[in-house]
């Protein structure tokens, strides 16, 4: 990891979009796939501009959809980093539609990715430190290390037993 350090807010972006015909499935609802891209899109600027390195999507842990967002709605994709490691950064979106005409607006998605910043060679490189410094951005950082060891577990990196924060819930463990 770099000695650099940066606050959330140093790279934090917000994406606006329009949902368009072309964008729907047959319901006018926004086809899932055309969301996902948008999230990765608004997650991989938010890691450029912590790292000011090229990135690289390394994975998208769950995506639910909870509500349809209709065609004529107006997205909002809010991109933080809740915590780096070495050469790697979470990244958590918060994505809400509204319908400008009646004024509603509502939270529709959410998801953490992970990004890994790369050298103009594709080698991993060091990114610099994330200080949160709000209650929400210390709290999503303290929940990034456990959501980072279940994402190795899940891929066969690591053992459940090697995982610090994990042990309690596999095999009842205090911490």
């Amino acid at each position: 990891m770099s000695n650099k350090k940066k606050i959330v807010r140093d790279s934090r972006v917000t994406m606006t979009e329009m949902v368009l015909p072309n964008d729907t499935n047959p319901l006018n609802n926004l086809m899932g796939g055309r969301m996902m891209h948008l999230i990765d899109i608004v997650a991989a600027i938010c890691a450029q501009k912590h790292s000011n390195r090229i990135v690289v999507t390394a994975s998208v842990d769950n995506v639910s959809f909870t509500k349809p967002i209709k065609i004529g709605n107006v997205l909002t994709l809010e991109a933080q980093v809740t915590r780096t490691f070495n050469s790697s950064m979470e990244i958590f979106v918060r994505v809400y539609a509204e319908d400008i005409p009646t004024g509603t607006k509502v939270e529709t998605n959410s998801a953490f990715l992970t990004f890994v910043a790369v050298d103009q060679n594709g080698t991993p490189i060091a990114v610099p430190i994330l200080v949160p410094e709000t209650e929400e951005e210390i709290r999503l950082f303290e929940s990034a290390l456990r959501r980072r060891q279940l994402r190795l577990i899940l891929a066969n990196k690591m053992n459940p037993e090697e995982a610090t924060e994990l042990k309690s819930l596999f095999f009842g463990e205090k911490k």
